[in-house]
């Protein structure tokens, strides 16, 4: 249950700031009063909770390291797959010449809609009308499949290989770019972040000399991290996203207003 909440939470990283901030505001606080309540502890006490302190922090800091550095390698890998797709694509329609004249058209025309429907695929964000993408997309793969598919039963020669090759490289980079987009950070690394982060926070309430001075610092910085992290990681609803920059181009060069 606090997984799925998570994994739903996480696809809108302003969301993700504005939880972060009052959960870990809300900690650090407990934590001053725990202060206020229990203010005659030991020197050797303190002492062992700024151990804790330091080495929970060091803990937090390295999550974050390693949650940021996932999801820079997922945006990476959903950038390099649209590149790919755009050569994949572009490739294909250079070796729709390979194939009979007939053929050849249906294929480019059949390549030109598939690419105006890959863009709208990176810049869409209604679920309902990437369901209808998707289901577009679909069509056009088993179309153009059986474009290329009927020239080469009929000849079977290493020319018409190509063509095939080149419309199989046009369907997998589709599923490798979807895969990309459905391989983000999981949801229990996001709640022992989570986690980690209110222990710091009470902690950090707790032992500050002047709770109210600082009881909102540590929640504003990890919050602010948590926020990069998310809209990093969030394909559709963040503002640094993947712009289909390579599929774009590729439509203007065969002519392609792009699609409406």
């Amino acid at each position: 249950m606090l997984g799925t909440i998570m994994e739903n939470l996480t696809h809108y990283p302003v969301l993700v700031f504005a939880a972060a901030f009052i959960l870990l505001s809300g900690a650090s606080i407990a934590g001053a009063w725990l202060h206020r309540r229990y203010p005659n502890i030991t020197d050797e006490h303190k002492d062992d909770l700024s151990v804790i302190l330091a080495a929970t922090l060091t803990l937090l800091a390295l999550i974050i390291g390693f949650s940021f550095s996932m999801a820079t390698e997922r945006y990476d890998q959903r950038k390099n797959f649209e590149e790919a797709e755009a050569n994949a694509i572009g490739t294909e329609l250079l070796r729709a010449d390979l194939l009979p004249p007939d053929n050849a058209a249906r294929v480019r025309k059949l390549l030109g809609d598939y690419l105006d429907q890959r863009i709208l695929f990176y810049i869409n964000k209604d679920e309902a009308e990437r369901a209808r993408i998707d289901q577009r997309t679909g069509q056009l793969q088993g179309e153009l499949w059986a474009a290329v598919r009927g020239p080469a039963v009929a000849q079977q020669t290493p020319v018409t290989a190509l063509a095939i090759a080149g419309m199989n490289d046009v369907l997998n980079s589709q599923g490798y770019t979807q895969a990309a987009y459905w391989n983000r950070i999981p949801a229990a690394a996001w709640c022992l972040l989570a986690a980690i982060a209110l222990c710091c926070a009470v902690l950090l309430g707790y032992r500050a000399r002047h709770p109210r001075r600082l009881v909102f610092v540590l929640p504003l910085v990890v919050s602010v991290s948590l926020l990069l992290i998310a809209d990093i990681d969030a394909p559709r609803h963040g503002l640094i996203q993947v712009s289909p920059q390579s599929l774009q181009s590729l439509a203007k060069s065969m002519g392609r207003s792009g699609p409406e």
